[in-house]
């Protein structure tokens, strides 16, 4: 089956599994996954990931992203809320004068720049816009 969004798929994933108590989702892998899985460690909203290979009963392989999700002491998600900015059909972009700002600081953006996946907070000390992916607190 084909997904229009692969990324609102991801995101999706990640808020249900927080929402229902989950300690791992398994999303399907690609390059650009990765790299934002990357930038949500770094920022602390998730524990981990790990890439793992299944193979289909026709012998392909599939590539697949486990996250171990992360949760306050009181057991509530980490994760509030991941809103997607950028889509498919409506992409956006800002330059680094217009960059967002989500919940007054307490929050981050993540946006995809000629330079890599990064989140807003780099994307000020550089001087970089770019496409808005999505943001999170």
């Amino acid at each position: 089956m084909n997904m229009t969004d692969p990324v609102a798929d991801m995101l999706t994933r990640i808020r249900n599994g927080g929402q229902a108590g989950h300690e791992t989702v398994n999303v399907p892998g690609s390059t650009f996954k990765v790299a934002i899985l990357k930038v949500l460690k770094e920022q602390g909203y998730i524990s981990d990931y790990r890439e793992f290979d299944t193979k289909t009963k026709k012998g392909a392989v599939l590539k697949w992203v486990k996250v171990y999700l992360k949760y306050n002491p009181d057991g509530s998600a980490l994760i509030e809320e991941i809103v997607r900015e950028s889509k498919p059909g409506c992409r956006k972009f800002r330059g680094h004068k217009n960059l967002p700002k989500v919940v007054d600081g307490l929050g981050t953006a993540i946006l995809s720049t000629n330079k890599g996946i990064m989140c807003v907070n780099d994307c000020r000390k550089l001087k970089l816009g770019g496409e808005v992916i999505f943001r999170v607190w």
